[in-house]
């Protein structure tokens, strides 16, 4: 019995387009794509560095360095729902993965 590929070699063929930019270069708008591992791995971060800036804000805000209770309560809420919906997505890849590995070929 063969062993499963990781889910990089499934989704390394796969390509989504990026979100265009409002700017025009000479009159065409250009189109970028990339790899939908990468797409996955840049949200990872981003929900990454929104725990590290809420985390270092309230650092900040207990030790005297801040005052803006305002402030750490947004980056805590930003925090919160970014990781929410990064499990969401990932619960919703891993059901859709387990429906494909069901399908009787």
């Amino acid at each position: 019995m063969a062993a499963i590929a990781g889910i990089d070699s499934l989704i390394s063929n796969y390509k989504v387009q990026q979100p265009r930019s409002e700017s025009i270069t000479d009159g065409n708008k250009s189109s970028n794509t990339v790899s939908f591992s990468d797409y996955l791995n840049q949200a990872f971060n981003d929900v990454n560095q929104l725990q590290i800036d809420s985390e270092q804000i309230s650092v900040d805000f207990a030790a005297g360095k801040t005052d803006n209770i305002h402030q750490v309560t947004i980056a805590a809420e930003k925090a919160e729902v970014a990781l929410q919906l990064t499990v969401q997505v990932r619960n919703k890849i891993m059901e859709a993965y387990t429906e494909i590995m069901r399908m009787q070929i």
